[in-house]
């Protein structure tokens, strides 16, 4: 904290909560953003405990740190942190972001959308922000290419047995599997067996399934795990599901890159066609929409890109300080 404080901005999408960090970091030195992430995580994490972890934050806050941009066509570029450490992608985050750049002028608003080009750990993501009178409103981005990395594999999972799966990547990778091989039922099983349920097959799925990512070595790593209805939100019906990711923390919005995932699964699948709108609902009841824009490549991979669209809302600002006295104000969690 360079004068003894960090500056944040408060928002959340669809529950999710996105802490934007105004102020208090030092300066980050320059390069690709894959290099700012490994500075920050080497030098600068406690910084995140104080921000993420009890007293002001919890088990599952969520974070934003604005850098500077690497790639030129990138209006801001934003280093994601959460319980365990810095994430490579966050859709629910870019969709506050997008409109947060609107609004402080970042980016010059024009109507009736306005472009924010996000630079993310896994790349340039494009940004589409309602504007309406000079406000900002709901938000969509378009994704990095997603795939499906591995189909219809099955593992063994501690307390629950032989569990069916797919790992897909939509700017992280996720495990996908059908909440019903664990017993769990939307609307009836309790947060916390879908938590625990997840977050057993995110281990046995990373100990049994090498990833791997065509642009860089440090994108592949297996983030969490969604498990889902079984559903493919179309016809205006939605598909519930539950994204627990980094250390056993849960997603209350749809998880943007989560829904880029499952529908580039679908599409491998052919289980969903450039251009249909798909509905996804998260654990807490919010809404995203997503559609395939368009079909590409990840390398040798085929791929999709895809737009998720959700709208955040402001909650707050504050300061935070440590005093020097402090140890418990450096951060800690209690589940």
């Amino acid at each position: 904290m360079s004068d003894g404080t960090l500056s944040v901005t408060d928002m959340h999408t669809g529950g999710e909560p996105v802490r934007i960090i105004t102020g208090g970091y030092p300066e980050i030195p320059a390069g690709p953003i894959l290099k700012k992430r490994a500075w920050v995580r080497d030098n600068v994490d406690h910084l995140r405990h104080l921000l993420m972890f009890e007293p002001r934050g919890h088990a599952d806050m969520y974070g934003a740190l604005l850098v500077e941009p690497h790639l030129s066509e990138a209006h801001l570029a934003v280093l994601f942190m959460h319980n365990e450490g810095y994430s490579t992608m966050c859709g629910h985050a870019v969709i506050a972001l997008g409109r947060y750049a609107v609004d402080q002028g970042l980016v010059p608003a024009t109507e009736p959308r306005t472009t924010v080009n996000i630079e993310c750990p896994c790349g340039l993501v494009r940004a589409e922000v309602e504007v309406s009178g000079g406000k900002a409103g709901a938000a969509s981005f378009q994704s990095v290419p997603a795939f499906l990395h591995t189909r219809d594999a099955s593992v063994d999972v501690p307390g629950f047995g032989t569990v069916s799966f797919d790992v897909a990547y939509g700017g992280a990778f996720y495990a996908l599997a059908h909440a019903g091989q664990f017993g769990l039922e939307f609307g009836r099983s309790r947060t916390r067996d879908f938590q625990d349920a997840a977050t057993a097959l995110t281990e046995a799925v990373k100990a049994a399934v090498p990833l791997d990512h065509p642009d860089d070595p440090d994108l592949a790593f297996l983030y969490g795990s969604i498990l889902t209805d079984g559903d493919d939100g179309s016809g205006g019906t939605p598909t519930k599901n539950i994204c627990v990711f980094a250390d056993a923390q849960i997603d209350r919005s749809p998880t943007g890159s989560g829904v880029t995932a499952r529908l580039a699964a679908m599409h491998a699948r052919s289980d969903a066609d450039l251009g249909e709108e798909r509905l996804f609902e998260s654990i807490a009841g919010s809404r995203f929409t997503g559609t395939i824009e368009t079909i590409t490549q990840a390398g040798s991979r085929p791929a999709v890109t895809v737009r998720v669209a959700g709208r955040a809302h402001y909650t707050g600002t504050a300061e935070y300080a440590l005093e020097k006295d402090d140890e418990l104000g450096r951060g800690f969690l209690l589940r």
